[in-house]
């Protein structure tokens, strides 16, 4: 039965990191094109909405690494796996 909650337990953490990702990308979504609309009906001249397209959309390809790609967060698995094996020796 352990193994079974702790199956059930990392579905719900990666359904929940993936979750998280789609709420970020549509607000990421409806505030760069509002911030786009702006620019086209009121201001236009120097394209300014470039700066926080780019700038969070930084941020947002790297919540959609976390939580597509390194989902299984391989850094962190390797890090214990070496201090295992560093205990294991005696240091």
């Amino acid at each position: 039965m352990g193994e079974n909650e702790e199956i059930i337990r990392k579905a719900e953490k990666r359904a929940e990191d993936k979750l998280g990702f789609y709420i970020h990308f549509a607000i990421y979504l409806i505030v760069n094109i509002m911030l786009f609309l702006i620019w086209l009906f009121i201001t236009k001249g120097f394209p300014w909405f470039l700066f926080p397209l780019g700038g969070w959309g930084i941020g947002v390809t790297f919540h959609f690494l976390a939580a597509f790609v390194f989902s299984e967060n391989l850094i962190y698995k390797k890090m214990v796996e070496k201090e295992i094996e560093k205990l294991k020796r005696g240091r």
